[in-house]
């Protein structure tokens, strides 16, 4: 079983499109900043750390279905978890919530490859990696 993380992102008034609500392309964004804050502090090892090892994450499956808009007075929170980890993949499942209501806005998952940075190539996930993830 992977451990869930959660992470308060704030709503920025350029988040905001046209039809007075959050732009479909940063829902992806707020996943990406909270999945780098959760690295870096519930897994305790930042990017910083993957390209002293020359190991690089890509993502190679986006998948993410919107339930609700998001508006500029909104709070929201980012929970994500592994869902499986195979080779040189891990899947990770994603879920915003609003804060006020605790209802799903958007759902989805992220499907990463690890890469050498030498070469650009898939590798394995390395087995200590896979055993922080595993906590």
């Amino acid at each position: 079983m992977y451990t869930a993380f959660e992470t308060e992102i704030a709503i920025r008034p350029d988040d905001i499109d046209l039809n007075n609500h959050v732009h479909n392309t940063k829902y992806l964004e707020y996943v990406f900043a909270a999945r780098y804050i959760q690295m870096r502090d519930g897994y305790k090892m930042s990017m910083q750390k993957f390209w002293e090892r020359e190991l690089n994450w890509v993502i190679s499956i986006t998948h993410i279905e919107y339930k609700r808009s998001i508006k500029l007075e909104d709070k929201i929170i980012v929970r994500t978890q592994i869902d499986s980890v195979n080779g040189a993949q891990a899947k990770v499942l994603f879920f915003i919530l609003n804060k006020e209501t605790n209802k799903v806005t958007a759902e989805g998952y992220l499907t990463y490859t690890m890469i050498s940075t030498k070469s650009g190539r898939p590798v394995r996930i390395p087995d200590d990696i896979v055993e922080m993830y595993s906590k």
